[in-house]
């Protein structure tokens, strides 16, 4: 009998305290749309205006966190929040998921030979950009998975859906 009462408790962990791959998958799909979208406005608007590479990654990932955020504070409007606790949901829900796709993603960019350098019309600059949202996605979702799991992350985004 101890062993059945110690399953059961895995079994209740399991199912209260953690969280599938699935909700992990769709919580970092909505957080990688509105990195994308920021990211590569970012790129296109920096390498368009011929801006160096520092301030052209800076506007990417400002415009990564602000369209990340506002896609979740759009979500928890629409559910009923007002604006401050929305912002709050906001950043409780995707900091930590942009922070590591961001991260993910410039260092892939920034490591690439020439990426730096290539221009919008160039495979290179797209491949790269693409590729690092890959890598991004696949780093971050076990992340996603972890905090859904305790409660932090998406996590508090759903509890007001």
């Amino acid at each position: 009998m101890p062993h059945n009462d110690h399953h059961d408790d895995h079994e209740h962990h399991a199912e209260h305290g953690g969280a599938s791959w699935e909700l992990a998958v769709k919580a970092t799909l909505h957080c990688l749309t509105g990195c994308a979208i920021g990211e590569i406005l970012g790129m296109v608007v920096g390498t368009a205006l011929g801006w160096g590479n520092v301030p052209t990654m800076v506007l990417a990932i400002a415009l990564a966190f602000l369209f990340g955020y506002s896609l979740t504070l759009f979500a928890v409007r629409r559910a009923g929040l007002d604006l401050s606790s929305a912002i709050r949901v906001a950043l409780a829900a995707d900091t930590v998921s942009i922070a590591v796709m961001e991260l993910v993603d410039n260092a892939i960019v920034t490591l690439t030979p020439g990426a730096m350098e290539a221009q919008l019309s160039d495979g290179l600059f797209w491949s790269t950009l693409l590729g690092g949202f890959v890598v991004a996605f696949v780093i971050t979702t076990p992340v996603n998975k972890w905090m859904i799991g305790r409660g932090k992350g998406h996590a508090v985004a759903h509890a007001h859906h």
